[in-house]
């Protein structure tokens, strides 16, 4: 009626990019049986894993210039204090994640199943802001970075000086343009990307450690600047632990990971609540992944800090933003050099693609769900468009500096790490395992220091997520009053009794259906609602009627299923019904009566007294209100054709 879900619950959303993300692969669709169908789209979890790469093994590009630059002589250091919150609390965090969501919902949708109703949607539709954020700021600071590595190449003209805006711009608008006409074969070329990446980041990290076992007097000239600035290890302890927050763009690509998780191939004995075969695969990809880029962290910023001087790394130096460029065009020539460039730029921009499928797959599996989107969210090309103009604009602000563009980066990662670290402390605590609930919980506390930490320190990060999450609050808002009166049912189920219920009244004559808000549910009860109808809307006391109760369950939600249950209660036909809405569902069952029997159905309300805008709100927000009307409403939008709608009468 409404459209159809998957079974995870989520809106299916249509489109090419979609379904190139998952090849075929829809999240709820992937968590059923093993079949040969799915089998001929999935992967082994290593070259899964290089998909994932392209947004994490990519921040190789900028990442040693940004920790050389936010920590100076510090930054090795600073460094390792990353790599161990990398492997010792993200990496714990999602492989639980990967193990409670297998099916790439994420720890988003964890967050959800642990706090439902208002207060559930509200935290989501907050993350989404800060996973706009993320994903958003990926797709311009990998662009910016791009650009960056083009325009220092020295064998292309000096005529690019200063157009740097205007080539990122270029690059985002291509990779709009590639996602508008639409993606096949993506982990084949992320294969060759991360691989070709790696083994160029590896030669030159080699080269750039060979050169310094050849020069130890630059070692030793890096440990003097060390001690002078901080002469005790206590000292260079403390100011690592506060300036390693600013390195945080090293933690993303986890949950990119997570979201990946259907693409990994099973087993047909895996089942599907719990398919071990793809949480096992996923526990592989999460490890490795950090454990090749926690080497390369640690060896990249010890080269880059050692080996170049500190005034390259600021704004127009020649490592500003590309640090391991700098080190392959110094030791190995600008032959290679520009062979690093290249494989830097198309995995740079590659990573802006992972970044837009991410916004493709996070927006339309929430929003439309909630009745917080126009229905055209479900579509990936206008959403392709919304998000190019954003990343337009954000690069025109941020004028395209990659260090800039930091901030509001690791600030949308670190959000997301956090809340997914609360997620499995709350999972954890629910399932009563004490020790994890303790050690997760103490992870969450440092993910959080560390968020806060870069929220105080670079408050860009945070401003535009509040921009993101204002405007999605807002259009979510006016989407769900615009939505509010569509049908907003998936389909209707109705038991042995109930059909059995509804055959007998229809045999007799007219389908006549009182709606009554169950409160004793004694015979009294029924009796006196059953005289009042007849009475004011001249039922004939020949014709039998059923009464129709509705109780909300959540009205957060906004499409749903409806399973209609028969009972026989005091001799008196009952048809019992749970929904998010009671207007909704009564129009839903109507027209489901009308399609299975043949006949109109008569619905009879009796006036409600209160204030019209405060029935207006309730309904909105609590999925009651002024019941009649808000029928009819829905009625005429889901039936244009007045003769075969459902008749609403009030009395």
């Amino acid at each position: 009626m409404a459209g159809q879900t998957t079974g995870d619950g989520a809106a299916e959303p249509a489109g090419r990019v979609r379904r190139w993300l998952l090849h075929g692969l829809e999240p709820g669709r992937a968590s059923g049986p093993y079949t040969k169908e799915r089998a001929e789209h999935q992967r082994p979890w290593w070259r899964v894993m290089c998909l994932t790469g392209l947004d994490y093994f990519s921040t190789l590009g900028y990442q040693p210039g940004i920790a050389a630059l936010a920590a100076g002589v510090i930054s090795p250091i600073a460094t390792l204090v990353l790599v161990a919150l990398t492997l010792f609390g993200a990496l714990p965090v999602y492989r639980r994640v990967a193990r409670e969501s297998p099916h790439g919902q994420g720890s988003i949708a964890m967050l959800e199943r642990l706090l439902p109703r208002w207060n559930g949607k509200l935290l989501v539709l907050a993350l989404l802001g800060f996973a706009a954020t993320d994903f958003i700021i990926t797709i311009t600071l990998s662009a910016a970075d791009a650009s960056a590595h083009i325009m220092e190449n020295p064998y292309l003209p000096g005529a690019l000086d200063g157009l740097q805006v205007e080539l990122t711009l270029v690059l985002i608008a291509l990779l709009g343009a590639v996602f508008l006409k639409g993606f096949k074969e993506a982990i084949g070329i992320a294969v060759v990307l991360v691989a070709v990446y790696l083994l160029l980041n590896l030669i030159v990290i080699v080269v750039s450690l060979g050169h310094l076992l050849e020069h130890p007097e630059l070692v030793s000239q890096w440990r003097r600047m060390l001690s002078a600035e901080h002469p005790d290890l206590l000292g260079i302890a403390v100011v690592a632990l506060l300036v390693f927050p600013r390195l945080a763009l090293g933690l993303s690509g986890f949950e990119t990971g997570v979201a990946v998780m259907p693409l990994i191939k099973g087993r047909p004995s895996d089942i599907a609540r719990r398919p071990e075969t793809r949480i096992r695969g996923a526990h592989r990809l999460l490890t490795t992944a950090a454990l090749i880029m926690s080497a390369f962290l640690i060896t990249s910023s010890f080269a880059t800090t050692v080996l170049i001087p500190q005034h390259e790394f600021r704004a127009g130096g020649e490592a500003n933003g590309r640090a391991l460029a700098f080190l392959a065009h110094a030791y190995l020539g600008n032959g290679f050099g520009t062979v690093y460039d290249i494989s830097t730029v198309l995995i740079l921009w590659f990573a802006g693609a992972s970044a837009m499928a991410g916004l493709l797959n996070l927006v339309p599996r929430y929003l439309p769900r909630y009745g917080m989107a126009p229905d055209w969210a479900r579509a990936v090309r206008p959403l392709v468009l919304v998000f190019t103009l954003i990343a337009f604009l954000i690069t025109v602000v941020f004028r395209a500096d990659v260090t800039a563009q930091g901030g509001a980066y690791a600030t949308g990662v670190l959000v997301l790490i956090t809340s997914a670290a609360l997620a499995v402390t709350l999972s954890s605590r629910r399932r009563r395992r004490r020790a994890s609930t303790v050690g997760f919980a103490v992870i969450t506390l440092v993910l959080g220091y560390t968020t806060v930490a870069n929220v105080i320190e670079r408050p860009d990060g945070v401003r535009i997520a509040v921009l993101f999450i204002a405007a999605i609050v807002a259009t979510s808002i006016l989407s769900r009053i615009l939505r509010a009166t569509e049908l907003r049912v998936t389909g209707v189920r109705m038991d042995p009794v109930a059909q059995r219920l509804i055959a007998e009244v229809a045999e007799r004559g007219e389908i006549n259906i009182i709606a009554n808000e169950p409160n004793e549910r004694d015979e009294t009860e029924y009796r006196e609602k059953e005289a009042e109808e007849r009475a004011d809307s001249h039922i004939p006391a020949q014709d039998p009627v059923l009464f129709l109760e509705v109780t909300v369950r959540d009205p957060s939600e906004f499409e749903s299923e409806l399973i209609v249950t028969g009972e026989e209660r005091f001799g008196y036909r009952i048809l019992r019904i749970e929904g998010a809405s009671i207007a909704n569902t009564i129009a839903g069952v109507l027209l489901h009566v009308r399609d299975t029997t043949g006949k109109l159905p008569h619905i009879y309300f009796a006036w409600t007294e209160g204030s019209p805008l405060r029935y207006l709100l309730r309904y909105l927000f609590l999925g009651d209100g002024e019941v009649a009307p808000l029928t009819r409403e829905v009625l005429r939008q889901a039936e244009p054709d007045r003769r075969r709608r459902p008749r609403v009468h009030v009395g």
